[in-house]
């Protein structure tokens, strides 16, 4: 019995040695891989691969959905990639919002304070103008006619808040606002994707403007194009935006509160150049130009085709739009309803009419895209 036991005893010994040496060997204690990138660097207060961030203009008083929001972005995404917050707003933020977002996430969290000069009046806008402006809008019905923080809002998001310091060392963003959620898991790092393929802005919902925001929008862009001409990269871009020749634009436009961008496209001369003449127009406030308009006419032509990336499987949904997979594969870690999903509608039919232009390179237009523009323009 003793030999049997001690045989029995020297086997055990062996078997656990075995283990203790498989646990403890460098290969087998390698941090798993994430696209290529040691998962390691997404642990929370360590450098990413790509330098980005989250970037959400919020309220005080809009501290519940910015904590559902963030909630929804943390599940699905977040709570394994770490990317830090980002967080702005044209007052001192309060105590109860920091303390109360900051718990949401593993993350690193900033709060800034936008500076006056980009949340106010520059100094060539008629205010009194403006002031009219916004009630003959109210009598048409506009929506935020009278406001003029939207306004504001606007102006920032469309020409301010890659100026931002917090931003400084920040190569890519990500747009989030309060309410919205996200129904699949996202597996893979968005900015990454970006970064590796060039990509220079990411959307999930194309849809078409109100007109009556945007009465002299596109008469300022022509102007621009018939100064700039050798600023567009992406003629066929032209069809998307207009259904006549370039005369008229047509509203499509990449819904804003969703986007991740690449930062250096907003700060590229040609993109301060265009924020600038817009700026200067006054259309801001004596219409009502939106952030999404003014972004999307840029991407479409001051990039190529190939630098907009449809991001058609990341659900989402931000009231009362939705962008939900329809591939089957996507479907099994979504929960959303593709038949409700924005493309199936006309009034978001810009995404499909976005994927189906040619290629940067190869255009019908391409010819003739800017001579039209500029034509039209003149003859303005």
């Amino acid at each position: 019995m003793s030999l049997k036991f001690a045989a029995v005893h020297l086997l055990v010994g062996l078997l656990l040695a075995q283990l203790v040496h498989r646990w403890s060997s460098p290969t087998e204690t390698k941090t798993p891989d994430i696209d290529g990138i040691d998962a390691s660097m997404y642990l929370p207060g360590t450098p990413k691969p790509v330098r980005a961030a989250f970037v959400v203009l919020v309220r005080n008083s809009e501290l519940v959905g910015m904590k559902q929001a963030m909630r929804q972005i943390e599940d699905r995404f977040n709570s394994k990639f770490n990317y830090p917050y980002v967080f702005l707003n044209d007052v001192p933020f309060t105590d109860e919002f920091m303390v109360e977002t900051t718990a949401m996430t593993n993350a690193n969290v900033t709060y800034g304070l936008i500076p006056q000069e980009h949340w106010s009046y520059p100094q060539w806008i008629n205010q009194t103008y403006a002031g009219e402006c916004r009630e003959n809008m109210e009598k048409q019905g506009v929506f935020y006619a009278r406001s003029e923080s939207y306004r504001h809002m606007c102006r920032f998001n469309s020409g301010f808040f890659f100026r931002h310091p917090l931003l400084d060392n920040i190569d890519y963003y990500w747009r989030i606002e309060p309410d919205v959620e996200y129904s699949c898991d996202i597996t893979y790092d968005p900015f990454l994707f970006m970064h590796r393929k060039n990509i220079k802005y990411g959307y999930t919902i194309a849809l078409h403007e109100y007109p009556e925001t945007i009465p002299t929008l596109w008469s300022s862009v022509k102007e621009f194009v018939a100064a700039n001409p050798a600023f567009v990269r992406h003629p066929a871009g032209y069809s998307w935006l207009s259904d006549d020749g370039g005369a008229t634009y047509n509203g499509c436009h990449f819904w804003s509160n969703f986007e991740i961008g690449a930062l250096s496209f907003f700060r590229s001369p040609e993109y301060l150049a265009y924020f600038d003449h817009l700026d200067r127009a006054g259309g801001f406030f004596y219409e009502r130009w939106g952030d999404a308009p003014v972004h999307a006419i840029a991407a479409a032509l001051l990039l190529r085709k190939e630098e907009v990336h449809y991001f058609e499987d990341i659900g989402y949904y931000h009231n009362p739009w939705s962008n939900c997979p329809l591939e089957p594969e996507a479907r099994l870690r979504c929960h959303c309803d593709p038949a409700k999903s924005a493309v199936n509608h006309y009034w978001a039919s810009c995404t499909t009419a976005w994927l189906k232009l040619p290629d940067t390179n190869v255009s019908t237009i391409a010819e003739s895209g800017t001579d039209d523009i500029k034509a039209s323009a003149a003859r303005e």
